[in-house]
């Protein structure tokens, strides 16, 4: 008999890791994967990617590739995905671009002449869904829809002010502020959506993650009904995740890093943490409170962890001053220990919602390499 997929908890409940007996890809039916990060890293491989990914479509689960990248076509995705040893079709790509198309047709009808602010990606899906498009304010949209490209400049920006300015809605294919590049951090779509804002007085209507509509139309296009989100990035992966109520796996591969995780509030917290795309095809265990001497360490395996005097302990390592480098399940150990910190502080002073600060102010991390067999 097939085992209950661990659920996320309700946003009333404390954000605890989960524990699966199973490998993920049984236990959950469809994997939600973001790609920059996890499938890929930028024109890199990431390690054990391709392996894992091919090994759960073996297994059963259904794949869809969620991807807040506006820019490529579902072609361009799934090309790029062959090209990192990673099997897709285009039918099981769900991009931001897809998503703004989406959002829009819930408030204009289809037909509709709409301003792209953008490159392919964004023209195709609002092709597909059945819009006009054009590039220029002249032409009378009704709406804007703004995704990145980086052939994005000054007059596109323009277009999409004068279009506002005469009445069009806009919509924004995501909002992340930044965008990872080889060379560090470069103007995400947030960005450059701010400097409409900025000129227009006008807030957009936003999709992409971490909106939970991209994850709940990105499930229902894949036909599964055991979802799990699996990203790099809290603050949009995994906050998405929380938000449209699915369990989240967070990998170490992109953006967020062990220390983010284990300093992680509420909102963004994975229910599963794995070095990389492994995670996928392994069971993952339960930490457990165990009692000893009056203090309570959080267990994974044979590795222990508690919070003493505001800092991170590690059973036979000692606290952890530096950085340090600790095995997968002593990870899994001090991010429930460090959880379980924050959220008792943030009860006894009645500041749950400020749980995150209080987190940093009270808890000293040091940067953490974590290891996985």
């Amino acid at each position: 008999m097939t085992t209950p997929a661990p659920q996320a908890p309700a946003a009333s409940q404390r954000a605890t890791l989960l524990g699966c007996a199973q490998p993920l890809d049984e236990a959950y039916d469809v994997a939600l994967l973001d790609l920059d990060g996890v499938c890929f890293a930028g024109e890199a491989r990431v390690p054990h990617a391709a392996d894992s990914v091919n090994a759960a479509r073996g297994a059963g689960m259904r794949l869809s590739f969620v991807t807040n990248n506006a820019s490529r076509t579902p072609q361009a995705i799934v090309d790029k995905l062959a090209a990192n040893g990673i099997q897709a079709r285009a039918e099981e790509v769900f991009s931001a671009a897809m998503d703004g198309a989406a959002l829009l047709g819930e408030h204009v009808p289809a037909g509709s002449t709409v301003l792209v602010v953008g490159g392919q990606g964004v023209r195709q899906a609002l092709t597909d869904a059945g819009f006009a498009v054009t590039s220029t304010a002249q032409d009378q949209p009704v709406a804007v829809v703004q995704g990145w490209d980086p052939g994005v400049d000054w007059a596109m920006l323009s277009e999409a002010t004068y279009a506002i300015g005469q009445g069009a809605l806009h919509v924004a294919t995501n909002l992340d502020s930044t965008l990872p590049t080889e060379r560090g951090f470069a103007l995400g779509n947030g960005s450059l959506v701010a400097a409409v804002v900025n000129a227009t007085g006008k807030q957009p209507l936003a999709g992409g993650k971490p909106t939970p509509g991209i994850y709940q139309r990105a499930l229902a296009r894949s036909g599964g009904a055991r979802p799990l989100a699996i990203g790099d990035r809290l603050n949009t992966d995994l906050v998405g995740a929380r938000t449209a109520g699915f369990p989240g796996l967070h990998v170490l591969t992109g953006v967020s890093t062990a220390r983010d995780v284990v300093l992680a509030a509420p909102g963004e917290r994975p229910s599963f943490v794995h070095t990389d795309l492994r995670g996928l095809t392994r069971p993952h265990p339960q930490p457990t409170a165990v009692q000893d001497q009056g203090r309570t360490w959080w267990q994974v395996g044979d590795q222990r962890a508690r919070v003493t005097e505001g800092r991170l302990e590690l059973a036979g390592a000692g606290v952890l001053s530096t950085s340090a480098t600790v095995i997968l399940d002593a990870y899994r150990a001090l991010v429930a220990a460090a959880w379980d910190h924050a959220d008792t502080l943030a009860e006894s002073q009645t500041r749950a919602a400020q749980a995150g600060s209080w987190l940093h102010e009270a808890l000293r991390v040091p940067e953490l390499d974590v290891v996985a067999p």
